[in-house]
């Protein structure tokens, strides 16, 4: 059977095939509904891009190399879901190696069984300064991309600040003033960002954050983080959670404890993930695109692989903030 073409995939989604070279380079300018025409196009003709044939020929490989960690999370598993979505598209195959993004030995050997194979680059997903620092010190003869270089401006705040940012605009708006706020390990560069962006921003705005507890992105951490407060931390009417987890887990011991949420407490998440719309009460939480995180930061990785040149691209697009029944506006003081 003759092997689909772009022209096949632009007459079946009814666009020009200019359009489909575009949405297979990764370009941010189509609209969505064009996007989803595109998409359903090339699954239902099982296009194969001739990336994996132009790099046979030139006896180069089209596997690309993953250096990742704690991809049980949500965030994580969502980054690699969207960079795998645009592999196979472009003509690539992901070989994933789980790395412990504590553990320099444990990064160190994990590269190295990238390395020993041979990968067209290497797109490092892991976000804790240990990777970083190994990353740094070795030796990579492959085009290497970490995951956390993209998507801020030049100088302004990381994606991650801006979600703190964004949460504590969210909580602020709703009348709250003394917020709490449970952070993810310290280790992890976007748990440092989120913090950062959330206490700056309620100061900025005349708030206090009144305590901070650091969990582990676990449910468990977020139930312990609320069993260590005191009587007088729990006076707070409001707290901000780096995670979707620990939020869910903080609210059942908070329920635990007898306080209602939200009607005694406010509780904010972040990551949206799927469970979050059917916890009880519904949890509101910052949503971020992952996946278009995952596609974007592979499009650039797959660039430099080929020559091409970077394209002038825009942000990310920025997290919102989905609200639901775990958070409400401050009546009265307590």
């Amino acid at each position: 059977m003759k092997a689909a073409t772009i022209y096949d995939v632009a007459r079946k989604a009814g666009v020009s095939h200019q359009t489909v070279t575009r949405y297979l380079q990764g370009f941010e300018g189509i609209r969505p509904s064009t996007r989803e025409r595109v998409a359903a196009a090339l699954t239902e003709l099982d296009y194969r891009p001739n990336s994996a044939a132009r790099l046979l020929r030139s006896q180069q490989t089209n596997r690309i190399g993953v250096l990742a960690d704690r991809i049980d999370e949500s965030g994580p598993a969502r980054i690699l879901s969207g960079a795998g979505q645009l592999a196979h598209e472009r003509g690539y195959v992901l070989d994933i190696v789980v790395a412990d993004g504590t553990s320099p030995e444990s990064v160190a050997q994990s590269l190295a069984m990238l390395t020993e194979h041979q990968v067209a680059g290497i797109l490092a997903t892991a976000q804790t300064q240990v990777v970083f620092d190994v990353l740094r010190n070795q030796t990579v003869h492959a085009p290497l991309l970490l995951e956390s270089q993209f998507g801020s401006a030049e100088g302004g705040p990381s994606v991650s600040e801006t979600t703190g940012r964004i949460a504590a605009d969210f909580l602020l708006d709703l009348g709250h003033r003394d917020i709490g706020y449970v952070a993810g390990s310290h280790l992890w560069l976007a748990s440092e960002g989120r913090q950062r962006g959330f206490e700056t921003r309620v100061r900025e705005r005349g708030g206090r954050v009144a305590w901070v507890r650091e969990g582990d992105w676990s449910a468990a951490s977020g139930y312990g983080a609320w069993e260590s407060l005191s009587a007088e931390d729990r006076s707070v009417t409001a707290i901000g959670v780096a995670n979707d987890s620990m939020a869910m887990g903080l609210i059942s011991a908070a329920h635990a404890s007898g306080l209602v949420v939200p009607d005694d407490l406010s509780v904010l998440g972040n990551d949206d993930m799927a469970e979050a719309a059917y916890f009880l009460p519904s949890l509101s939480t910052v949503a971020m695109d992952f996946e278009g995180e995952g596609r974007f930061v592979l499009d650039a990785l797959i660039r430099e692989i080929e020559g091409q040149p970077p394209v002038a691209h825009s942000l990310l697009a920025a997290p919102v903030v989905v609200e639901r029944a775990s958070t409400a506006p401050l009546v009265s003081a307590k």
